[in-house]
């Protein structure tokens, strides 16, 4: 079967009980701001854009997440991958 290209898109979030350095000091900023003592949380989190070449969308999604844990891209003790979407280009 021929490959097909597709994009891949996949959200890296700290899980809620992993201490996140990074949104703690952006809701502490955003709340030492006048106007903004809504927020009431912030988490922060990486967003990957991967181009594969796979024989369709479930094969592409798979062979994602195997490498994203294959090569400890992500720290799934202490981070949830969620693939957003997969595209046909």
């Amino acid at each position: 079967m021929d490959q097909l290209e597709f994009i891949i898109e996949v959200s890296l979030e700290n899980k809620p009980a992993a201490r996140d350095p990074v949104a703690e000091t952006i809701k502490r900023d955003l709340i030492a701001k006048k106007g903004y003592n809504m927020v009431s949380n912030v988490r922060s989190g990486q967003y990957l854009r991967i181009n594969i070449l796979a024989e369709n969308e479930t094969q592409a999604k798979e062979i994602v997440t195997k490498m994203c844990n294959d090569l400890r891209i992500f720290n799934p003790v202490t981070q949830n991958l969620t693939v957003l979407n997969v595209k046909k280009l």
